[in-house]
């Protein structure tokens, strides 16, 4: 008698379990967001910067756009001195767009110093490539594409550059790298994390990239991965030279339109050097 209780009880709680799973990925998790503090020290570490990065928005039917709302009150509140955007700001744009809303969420992001994007892979899908730049452009955005720019930081050079989309554009790291002189610290930005391999070497202090949205489902028995993104998925790494890459894990939704494991990600960069 006790068994059949003990076997009836296991089986309800399987029953809730699938039930529940589902109903938690594609209605709960990718509602969620957690904001990930990464502190990093270079050289004397006497200056402070914040950079804060975000990823794979992924605008679609899934992810419509006054979904940021929350995500912009949580980035403004870390009160970041640069923001970065790592790309795959739309997921189809030919199915689902929104510029006007798009611009006006992605301008109330406020950094003290500037606000710098890269391409992704998606936002050069479905015409997405013929109004990527306008948009993060009327949003206060830098658009990098194989290059660079240098910024003072309380009398500190900082370099922020930018690879093209290494999937569907023509990056160049020698190019991007063109733009860099002399400078104390240096930023570059790509979407795909794999690629970050090719900045050893290059006396690059820390790669930002996404693509990979952490596998966005995570099963202890199975890890889903990107194309360019199998080495290197989420988190921080240490490269061969001392590099550091963050992925980030992102926003949004692609393909699947659920998260389990991999809650979207603000990453905030707290950099002493």
């Amino acid at each position: 008698m006790k068994t059949r209780k003990i076997i009836k009880k296991i089986l309800l709680l399987l029953f809730l379990i699938v039930v529940f799973i589902p109903i938690y990925a594609f209605k709960i998790e990718p509602r969620l967001s957690v904001v990930h503090h990464i502190p990093l020290s270079y050289g004397e570490a006497k200056t402070e910067l914040k950079v804060l990065q975000l990823s794979d928005i992924q605008v679609s039917e899934s992810y419509q756009v006054n979904r940021l709302t929350k995500i912009v009150d949580k980035v403004n509140q870390k009160k970041p001195d640069i923001i970065v955007f790592t790309g795959d700001l739309f997921d189809n744009y030919s199915q689902y767009a929104n510029e006007t809303e798009i611009i006006q969420q992605l301008k109330n992001m406020q950094a003290t110093i500037g606000k710098y994007a890269v391409w992704g892979n998606h936002d050069y899908g479905g015409g997405a490539a013929n109004i990527y730049r306008y948009v993060m452009n009327s949003a206060d955005f830098t658009v990098l594409q194989n290059d660079g720019e240098t910024i003072d930081v309380n009398g500190k050079q900082v370099f922020i550059g930018g690879l093209d989309d290494s999937l569907l554009g023509n990056p160049s790291v020698d190019a991007t790298l063109s733009y860099r002189s002399q400078v104390d610290y240096s930023i570059l930005l790509t979407h795909e994390p794999d690629v970050a391999d090719d900045f050893i070497g290059t006396d690059t202090q820390l790669v930002l990239a996404g693509h990979s949205h952490g596998g966005q489902v995570w099963l202890p028995f199975y890890q889903v991965t990107n194309v360019l993104a199998k080495k290197y998925t989420r988190g921080l790494y240490t490269l061969a030279d001392g590099t550091k890459l963050y992925v980030n894990t992102g926003i949004g939704t692609t393909s699947v339109h659920a998260r389990f494991g991999v809650i979207p990600e603000i990453s905030v960069f707290e950099i002493t050097f």
